[in-house]
């Protein structure tokens, strides 16, 4: 995740990491703040990180100082988070078998389950825009789940892939699916 000159990168077994970037040409590591599991996403919002930790949860990074990034809360959660969107005061995760969860971070130090929906396989990564999450799940490819009520999302279609589908962004009113073996779908 970027924001302002900062890359927050999840580092599986090293945590958060704080680079550098206002020289694209030289990037620095100013900062890191161990995870107690497998830092596999992150996703910033306003002075925090929030970290997709794989078997220990969603975990809130006080990354007001790049330089000292400090845990602040966290929330576990069965299965495994692999991805994280924030939105408003929501953090979607995508929690493999688990599906969508969804985390009212109104509070950062103190995240709260509030909903989540079921996904046909294992939810690997999330988008959000507007009342929509869109999950990369998996073989099951791309799930659309309206959001709209955070705390009853629902799953409004879903659209087959020919890989893996293991991450999604959104641009321009498109999604695009990192889809293992089958590319950029």
């Amino acid at each position: 995740a970027v924001s302002g000159s900062h890359a927050y990168v999840a580092n599986d077994f090293h945590g958060l990491q704080v680079i550098d970037i206002h020289n694209p040409a030289a990037p620095t590591l100013v900062g890191t703040c161990d995870t107690s599991g497998r830092a596999s996403g992150v996703a910033v919002s306003g002075s925090y990180a929030y970290v997709a930790d794989y078997s220990d949860g969603l975990q809130v990074i006080d990354i007001s100082n790049p330089a000292a990034p400090t845990r602040r809360g966290g929330c576990e959660m069965s299965g495994y988070a692999h991805g994280v969107a924030v939105a408003g005061n929501y953090a979607y995760v995508a929690n493999g078998a688990a599906g969508l969860q969804v985390f009212n971070i109104s509070n950062p130090a103190a995240p709260t389950r509030i909903g989540g929906c079921p996904t046909s396989w294992n939810a690997t990564g999330v988008a959000v825009s507007g009342d929509y999450a869109y999950v990369a799940d998996d073989t099951a490819g791309l799930q659309v789940i309206n959001v709209s009520n955070p705390a009853a999302p629902t799953r409004v279609l879903g659209c087959d892939t020919l890989g893996t589908a293991l991450g999604v962004a959104l641009s321009a009113g498109y999604a695009y699916v990192a889809d293992h073996a089958g590319g950029l779908a």
